[in-house]
């Protein structure tokens, strides 16, 4: 097959620092030229991306829709893909309406009913939709109708090891932005209830209702309890600190719509404590690869139950559904039904 792929224009695939989705994208590049398909990628001109021919976005700002709507239809005309997946904005495959190949457009966050119900309309049953999650799927079905598969974000398995053990004293970490939504507060009140050490990492931000939130509700704990805080971490670190965790404790309080980390956790055997929703049950199966709770009195419960699970178990649950090979794979499916279809 030969595949066009976008990204949103702002980082390059794949990032040099923060960047998930784009991420997701180079390893896709990557499965699919191992696989034998010839890939081209338009994203961000410094992007290093394996692909097999690359085109650049002409604006690094998602809003200058006109000029990046322009370079798709540039780029498709010049690669003559079977089939294109937008990673990047909807209003952009506006240029591609004429053509017969299918088209794919791909949300991490819940659709707007309104641009949905009209694109597809307009493409006249030449465009489908996936999502991250069952959860963005089904909110896009009853937004804006047209057909929808739920397929998840992908997870370098290399970059992930296994530890099938750890230390009884082994702490806790939360592994996220710094935000309201993501239940820092929530962790660091399981963590002090379990009489348990909490590593906090992950970016916080200084100004606004956020780094009030920062100033007020995290900073006062930190090095109080055994609660510390280690701020961003790279993959090297990542890896090491999810190791040696007893769990990630990210107990959010949004519907999340798929959360990278949370697979993260599982490729490390790391077991996870959040919260039942949006994405969640979709990742972790109560009481086998993690507990979903809905009080910080549950969540002090789960921290007693953690060594009945298995992390080996977690490690398969990563391997089977979240892996880049088995992401790769489900894409691949879509596209071929797709085309014949």
């Amino acid at each position: 097959m030969r595949i066009l792929l976008t990204a949103d224009p702002e980082l390059p695939v794949p990032p040099k620092l923060y960047g998930g989705i784009e991420r997701v994208i180079d390893l896709l590049v990557r499965e699919f030229v191992a696989a034998g398909h010839e890939v081209a990628l338009l994203a961000h001109p410094e992007s290093t991306s394996a692909a097999s021919v690359s085109y650049s976005w002409p604006t690094q700002n998602s809003q200058d829709a006109r000029p990046n709507a322009k370079a798709l239809s540039q780029a498709a005309k010049a690669f003559q893909p079977d089939i294109v997946h937008s990673f990047s904005r909807l209003l952009w495959l506006l240029p591609l309406l004429g053509e017969s190949y299918p088209k794919v457009m791909s949300y991490q966050r819940e659709p707007t009913g309104r641009t949905v119900r009209l694109s597809n309309w307009l493409h006249r049953g030449r465009l489908h939709f996936t999502g991250c999650s069952e959860y963005i799927c089904g909110n896009g079905r009853a937004r804006g109708g047209g057909d929808w598969t739920a397929i998840h974000n992908a997870v370098d398995a290399s970059a992930y090891q296994c530890q099938a053990q750890v230390s009884d004293d082994a702490p806790l970490v939360f592994l996220s932005r710094i935000e309201p939504i993501k239940g820092c507060h929530n962790a660091i009140e399981i963590a002090k209830r379990s009489g348990r050490r909490l590593i906090i990492a992950g970016n916080h931000f200084e100004e606004g209702e956020f780094g009030d939130y920062w100033r007020q509700k995290i900073l006062p704990e930190i090095g109080m309890n055994r609660i510390e805080h280690v701020g961003p971490v790279n993959d090297l670190q990542k890896n090491e600190l999810l190791g040696q965790a007893a769990a990630m404790v990210v107990p959010i309080e949004w519907n999340e719509p798929f959360g990278i980390v949370f697979a993260e956790a599982l490729a490390c055997g790391t077991p996870v404590i959040s919260s039942p929703r949006g994405a969640l049950p979709e990742i972790i199966e109560q009481g086998r690869h993690g507990f979903l709770i809905n009080s910080i009195e549950e969540g002090v419960a789960a921290i007693k139950q953690m060594e009945t699970i298995d992390r080996t178990e977690c490690r398969r649950r990563f391997e089977q559904a979240f892996s880049s090979y088995v992401i790769a794979a489900q894409y691949l499916s879509l596209y071929g039904r797709l085309i014949k279809g």
